[in-house]
């Protein structure tokens, strides 16, 4: 049995926990907030996310709670007039073995945290933000920020887009900032006239911005969020920000998206960041996942599935390992996710600046080129995407 330190408690770092301790090893989780909690609003979790939540045993949980949407809409922001839809109900689902669906993020993290505290081999420890490690070949050894000790035979930096496992591990400077800022809140699904409400994942695309909707918490929430080209180059994350300045950075919406941007009023904005793709996010017996490790922007909806599916690959390399060929395993875990998780990354920047963002004549040009698409066109374009990626975990 290996013992495994995992570095952040979110999503990404319960589900390494998760899975490493179905593979017959003990994990401590070093969580930096007080308590084990998720922020933010809305995910969404294609057919490849719901299969690492059920080989990890806690899939049936998040349906209970998510949000089964029939399409995917894409709109034109300016004029209302749809663009494109996408179809994700029985057909879609008969493809890809499992559903499309938005959840809270909460909906997510809870199902994760509750399987680790039933878990009699997951430790978690909140309040403890690592500093940083050291290793040699028989071990890690970390050192939070009070000054606590913890040692293991590996480490995974599951700590988040502004990993201090990364920083340490790879030395590889700051963030990418896209130079877009994302406005995020959450409205009571009351307060949404009837006529806009929709089971759908809906994008309002626009020269230079997009709005984005849909129903979480079970229905009873609306997620909105507004994403503005804007240039901006810092690295805001959460700040609060008034609901008239959202609105004014927003003036030339159709009367539909214009209605539910009002509607929000705790608003907060983030500016966008990743990084570009890197051959190998392992060094010895620590290694990084999620978005410590791939970090990318919103737009392929994809964040939270590839972090779940590197936690289900590196639990099936690494079950019932012996401590000195962990690191052997860890280079097999970083060849089996390199390449997509690249992939997706390169996607979402692309989808960013060619499908949500044009104006003028490349903005007919998108408009030309999915008028004629299909339910299975569509289907096709995101097989390699959604369907179970084939090798270790699938």
């Amino acid at each position: 049995m290996l013992h495994a330190l995992v570095a952040g408690g979110g999503i990404g770092g319960l589900a390494t926990a998760l899975a490493l301790a179905n593979g017959g090893h003990r994990v401590t989780v070093l969580e930096r907030q007080d308590v084990f909690t998720e922020v933010g609003a809305g995910v969404q979790i294609a057919p490849n996310g719901f299969h690492a939540l059920d080989l990890l045993g806690v899939g049936a949980a998040v349906r209970e709670r998510a949000v089964h949407v029939d399409e995917l809409r894409l709109m034109d922001a300016l004029d209302g007039s749809p663009l494109v839809a996408m179809p994700v109900g029985e057909r879609y689902r008969e493809r890809f073995g499992g559903p499309y669906a938005v959840v809270h993020r909460r909906d997510l993290h809870n199902p994760l945290l509750a399987a680790c505290r039933e878990s009699g081999d997951v430790e978690l420890v909140p309040g403890a933000p690592v500093q940083r490690f050291t290793q040699d070949a028989d071990g890690v050894s970390v050192t939070t920020a009070d000054g606590r000790t913890f040692t293991g035979d590996l480490l995974v930096g599951a700590d988040g887009i502004r990993s201090t496992v990364r920083a340490q591990l790879l030395d590889d400077g700051p963030l990418r900032p896209c130079g877009h800022t994302i406005y995020r809140t959450l409205v009571p699904m009351e307060r949404v006239p009837s006529r806009l409400r929709r089971n759908a994942v809906t994008l309002w695309a626009g020269p230079g911005w997009h709005i984005v909707h849909y129903p979480v918490a079970g229905g009873e929430q609306l997620n909105l969020a507004a994403v503005l080209d804007d240039g901006a180059t810092e690295a805001v994350a959460g700040r609060p920000t008034e609901r008239d300045t959202v609105l004014s950075r927003f003036p030339e919406l159709d009367p539909a998206p214009a209605e539910l941007l009002r509607l929000g009023e705790d608003w907060r904005e983030w500016v966008l960041c990743d990084r570009d793709p890197v051959d190998d996010w392992s060094r010895g017996r620590v290694t990084l996942m999620g978005d410590a490790a791939h970090p990318m922007l919103q737009y392929a909806a994809q964040g939270a599935c590839q972090a779940l599916e590197d936690a289900v690959v590196l639990g099936d390399l690494l079950a019932h390992a012996p401590s000195d060929d962990v690191t052997g395993r860890l280079e097999k875990y970083v060849e089996a996710r390199r390449e997509r998780a690249g992939r997706v990354q390169l996607l979402a920047r692309e989808m960013g600046d060619t499908l949500y963002h044009p104006a003028g004549e490349e903005a007919r040009a998108r408009n030309a080129m999915l008028s004629p698409l299909t339910e299975d066109d569509l289907h096709d374009k995101v097989s390699w995407l959604h369907s179970t990626p084939v090798g270790p975990g699938a």
